[in-house]
């Protein structure tokens, strides 16, 4: 199975207006829950760990704000 992208033409992303790379900054598929492989395994988990750290809430922080 495969897919296309709406604003994918031949390699060129209308959208971004730059070379299609799936996932870069301001492609539609960054906030996706996919993960791009940069072909760096780690690379790859030095950003799998950073987008982790910010999903956490520290909710006793949150509450000491509040």
């Amino acid at each position: 199975m495969g897919w296309t992208c709406q604003h994918d033409y031949k390699g060129y992303c209308k959208l971004v207006k730059k070379e299609c790379v799936p996932g870069m900054k301001g492609c539609i598929l960054k906030s996706s829950d996919y993960t791009f492989s940069t072909g760096s395994f780690e690379e790859d988990k030095k950003a799998q760990e950073e987008k982790k750290e910010k999903e956490e809430i520290d909710f006793a922080a949150l509450a000491r704000s509040h």
